[in-house]
């Protein structure tokens, strides 16, 4: 069983619709801390006035605000009931690709910006925040991929 059960989410009932209340409290505090080290990471390595390199920074703005633009659009999509609609898409594995390209792209420009910083405390800041929102994403990645596919009970008696 998963523990974002999708349907659950949304009173069917015609009850108010509240959306914070129907997540996990670990699921929304992982949500929100991915959220928030990505968005502190970006804000630190866009707000430093002089890159020493170029490249190696704008590739980690790219990086980050993709993925925050990514944990957007999954929010709606819940929020809209998008998943129930489109059911041609594995959620689930979608979940776990999401999770996976970002901890491996965050990861990636983490390094980078680390190593080319310059000694300058707000990159090694956005650096440091980035491999924070790495921690959290290979976590939300080991806590839904356990999840999702762990051993499943059948009804079946053999």
């Amino acid at each position: 069983m998963r523990v974002r059960d999708h349907e659950a989410w949304f009173p069917t009932d015609g009850t108010d619709l509240h959306i914070i209340d129907q997540w996990t409290n670990r699921e929304l505090f992982n949500t929100e801390q991915n959220k928030v080290a990505l968005l502190v990471a970006f804000l630190c390595v866009h707000c430093a006035r002089a890159w020493p390199d170029w490249p190696a920074f704008r590739y980690f703005e790219v990086v980050t605000l993709w993925f925050l633009f990514a944990f957007l659009i999954f929010f709606l999509m819940h929020m809209f009931r998008l998943q129930a609609k489109i059911a041609c898409i594995n959620w689930p594995l979608m979940e776990f690709l999401h999770y996976t390209v970002g901890s491996i792209l965050v990861l990636i420009a983490s390094i980078v910006g680390s190593v080319k910083s310059g000694g300058i405390s707000v990159l090694v800041a956005g650096s440091v925040f980035g491999f924070i929102a790495t921690f959290l994403m290979a976590v939300s990645l080991w806590t839904s991929y356990k999840v999702s596919c762990g051993s499943q009970q059948t009804g079946a008696s053999v």
